[in-house]
Order: C-alpha cells, then sequence, then structure tokens
C-alpha cells in the first residue's frame, strides 16, 4: 500500500531529466537542486528495483529498462494534463463567439428553446447562427459546430455524436390524393408530381424497401429541385404534389392529418441527427455546455 502511494514520485522529475538532457537543465526548469533531483532519481530507481539512467561525469543515457519506463511515463503525463485540462476546462465559464450550422426545419423546430436556455445560462456567449439547408464545410468556415440531418453520414476528421433519430416519409395532402389518386407503390410515383431535395446526392432516386427486405428504387419526375425543404412542404400544403422528408420538418401538420403517409406497407427510411465538431481534445466550454444541452434535449 505505501509503495502505491508514491507510485508516481519522481516521475515527473525523471522525464524532465530525459527530456532536458541532464540535472543541470532540469533544475533550471523547475527550480529545484541538482542534488534533490539526484536523490528523487535514486529513490525512484530503489522503488522499481531497476536502474534507468547511466551516468557519467558528461551526460546520461536511459538503461533499456528506463527508456520502456520513459515511454509510458510519457504516456501517464500527457494524460494527466489532459485530465487536468478538462477539469480547467469544465470549470471556466463559457465566453466568446459560438458559430454553428443548423438544418433550417430542425432548427426552427427543435433548437428555439435550447437555444433561449443556452443563452440564459451563459450571457457572455455570443451566438452565430447559420440556418440552413447547405452543407457547410466546418473546419474551412470556422464553424464551432455543426448539426446535420442525414441518412449516411461520409466519413469525415469530425468528431460525429449522435443526438437523435427520425423516420423519413413520403407525404402529399388529402385533396392532391383525391384530385390525382393515391400510388399504392413506388413505381406508381412516375405518374405524378414530385418535389425533391436537391442537397441529395441522388435527388431524384428515391429508394424504398419492402417488409421482406426487398430494395425498389424509383426515379421520381421531380417538378420542383429545391435546397429547401421549408419550400417542399409548403408545395404539398398547397396541393401541388408529393415530397419526402424527416418527420421533424412536418410533425405539427403529420399531427393535423394536413399531409398523408404514402406507402406505408413499406419500411420508413431512417434519418438520423448529428452533432459535428473539429476535436474532442481541448473543447471548449462554449461548445461543451452547447453539446450537454443538446444532448439533454
Amino acid at each position: 500500500m505505501n509503495n502505491n502511494l508514491k507510485l508516481f514520485d519522481g516521475v515527473v522529475l525523471f522525464t524532465q531529466v530525459v527530456n532536458s538532457g541532464g540535472f543541470t537543465a532540469a533544475s533550471l526548469i523547475n527550480g529545484h537542486s541538482t542534488s534533490f533531483i539526484s536523490k528523487e532519481i535514486n529513490k525512484l530507481e530503489s522503488r522499481l528495483g531497476v536502474r534507468l539512467l547511466s551516468r557519467t561525469t558528461r551526460k546520461i543515457s536511459l538503461t533499456p529498462e528506463g527508456q520502456a519506463f520513459y515511454q509510458q511515463c510519457e504516456q501517464m503525463i500527457i494524460e494527466a494534463e489532459q485530465a487536468l485540462g478538462i477539469i480547467n476546462q469544465a470549470n471556466t465559464e463559457p465566453k466568446g463567439v459560438l458559430k454553428i450550422s443548423c438544418p433550417i426545419g430542425y432548427g426552427m423546430s427543435h433548437l428555439q428553446s435550447l437555444i433561449v436556455e443556452y443563452s440564459t445560462l451563459y450571457p457572455d456567449v455570443k451566438l452565430d447562427l447559420d440556418f440552413n439547408d447547405r452543407k457547410v464545410d466546418v473546419i474551412q468556415e470556422g464553424y464551432d459546430l455543426a448539426i446535420r440531418a442525414t441518412q449516411y453520414l461520409e466519413d469525415s476528421s469530425l468528431v460525429c455524436k449522435k443526438i437523435a433519430s427520425y423516420k423519413a416519409y413520403t407525404v402529399a395532402s388529402p385533396l392532391y390524393l383525391k384530385r390525382h389518386g393515391t400510388p399504392l407503390k413506388p413505381e406508381d410515383l412516375s405518374t405524378h408530381k414530385c418535389f425533391s431535395y436537391s442537397n441529395l446526392k441522388n435527388p431524384t432516386k428515391w429508394k424504398f424497401e419492402t417488409l421482406s427486405g426487398e430494395v425498389v428504387q424509383v426515379d421520381v419526375p421531380a417538378t420542383i429541385l429545391c435546397n429547401n425543404a421549408e419550400m417542399e412542404l409548403a408545395m404539398v400544403l398547397k396541393n401541388k404534389g408529393i415530397c419526402r422528408l424527416p418527420e421533424f420538418y412536418m410533425e405539427k401538420e403529420l399531427k393535423e392529418n394536413k399531409v398523408v403517409i404514402l406507402f406505408e406497407g413499406y419500411k420508413q427510411v431512417n434519418i438520423d441527427i448529428y452533432a459535428l465538431y473539429p476535436s474532442r481534445k481541448h473543447l471548449s466550454p462554449k461548445v461543451r455546455k452547447f453539446l450537454d444541452l443538446l444532448v439533454k434535449k
């Protein structure tokens, strides 16, 4: 037990001696005398039962055991410093500018109350909100955080945190279906007016999956290609055609039966919501606190 209590004694001094190239240089860094450092290294070697350093009047060098121990000590110190950084950042009040990108529909329907709460809790943070359906370059455009709604998340160097999942529905208004008929299978869409979300890789190719797992891909006649889901939904509510959107864009319309879900005999597509940010290391308090609220939401 006593040895465990002294487990890290001398470790930092040992790495400083190695990194600086000698006892004298290490003493200038930490303010201890060379004799004090030498005694602490001797105590460390005694506890370990091995010789870590070979000493001559001119230089020091690592023994094989010392080399292996040094590599582990370096990693331990790095991790300890990171842990201290997390604690210090957690105790630092968020401040500065927080730049966020978010799809319009999700931002308007799910982030308003969160943003009000965040602004109340952290008044020293200035929010720069970009509610836009375009795919931003988080790093190049200087965003602290981007929220994305997608079926397939592309590989990237960004940290990705899943925060929610929704169904995507193919919908039309009751009056449109009364006038033009209800498509019973995806292939029937070829005779209907459809509105497609142009930010997708293949906006006019809609995939469906039967309950038995058969995949059906339909080339829909896109009457309108649009990069704004709100416009697509508006056209549907004006009885102009059919669109396919995540449910968070039209939760109210679904509850009020203003739109009808088509192809309920097919599996519905999942659209996942992710928070993307540049690095998990040294995450600033302003971003960490926003993520905390986002996950709790």
